[in-house]
């Protein structure tokens, strides 16, 4: 009878391996497929970007039959893509600071400290993100007009920070709350003044948070086309997305040059993610664990 038990038990463990194993493969296949279908678009980019516009237009999905490397340097000085590239740098370096900046004392307070209209004003920076960005483009180009704020890189600087605010005080808020009062209270007994919990404490404790809201606003300062279209004129002024339209008319596309372009300005954002994915996933998995 015990022997009976034993076998069954032991048949029983083989069949949840079994299935174990084959739930394993499933979902890995599945995430390899996914992984492949994700990174494809950008591979693809990469390639075409060594090809010539016959090539392109023959064999859109084959790999380059002879690599194209001089469409880099042609994009690069045909576009102005060096002054481009530095003002793209410049705008979205200091959109991030200011961004970050205001973003962190604000959500310092909203989640730290209990005052009137909390909830209210926690819930005007919520509201700010649905609002449409692309529907202020009017009513801010007469605003900038005003102000004589066009042609400036204070023109892109202050849009960008203000639409970014809100998703950056939302999640940063939500993080800074699950973090227990008892190391403030421990910093005020050493003898930390409010600043110095901010800058000592609070910033280093959230830079998984910053990290998220870092690659999020820096996407949208980066690759951002219909501000620059609007407020900035001049060619020395130009931004990467800007210089990259000028290989298309409304006549013919230069897909050479243009992909090569696009691979020039794809580079900064993929190594800002690899710089910063390690605080990413860890601000994806804090508190999954309590205790």
């Amino acid at each position: 009878m015990n022997t009976s038990v034993t076998l069954a038990r032991v048949q029983t463990a083989r069949v949840r391996a079994g299935w174990k194993r084959l739930k394993g493969a499933v979902i890995w296949t599945l995430l390899t497929l996914y992984g492949i279908l994700a990174l494809y678009p950008l591979f693809w980019l990469f390639i075409s970007a060594f090809k010539s516009n016959a090539e392109f237009v023959n064999t859109p999905f084959g790999l380059p039959a002879a690599w194209q490397t001089e469409n880099f340097a042609k994009a690069w000085q045909s576009a102005k893509m060096g002054t481009a590239f530095s003002n793209s740098v410049l705008v979205s370096a200091c959109s991030l600071v200011l961004t970050l900046f205001i973003a962190a004392l604000a959500s310092y307070v909203l989640s730290r400290f209990r005052f009137r209209f909390k909830a209210f004003i926690l819930a005007f920076f919520v509201v700010g993100m649905l609002i449409p960005i692309h529907s202020t483009l009017v009513p801010l180009f007469i605003l900038m007009k005003q102000m004589t704020l066009l042609n400036t890189y204070w023109a892109l600087i202050l849009p960008y920070s203000a639409f970014a605010l809100p998703t950056a005080i939302f999640v940063l808020t939500a993080y800074l709350l699950g973090i227990p009062k008892e190391i403030e209270e421990a910093a005020y007994m050493d003898g930390a003044g409010l600043w110095g919990v901010f800058f000592r404490i609070m910033l280093p404790v959230s830079l998984p948070a910053l990290s998220t809201v870092t690659i999020l606003s820096f996407l949208h300062f980066w690759n951002d086309f219909s501000f620059a279209l609007v407020f900035i004129s001049k060619s020395s002024l130009k931004t990467l997305p800007l210089s990259v339209a000028n290989f298309a008319d409304g006549y013919q596309t230069d897909y050479s040059l243009t992909l090569a372009a696009m691979t020039i300005a794809v580079i900064p954002t993929i190594i800002i993610y690899l710089i910063f994915q390690e605080q990413v996933m860890k601000g994806m998995t804090a508190g999954a664990v309590k205790g």
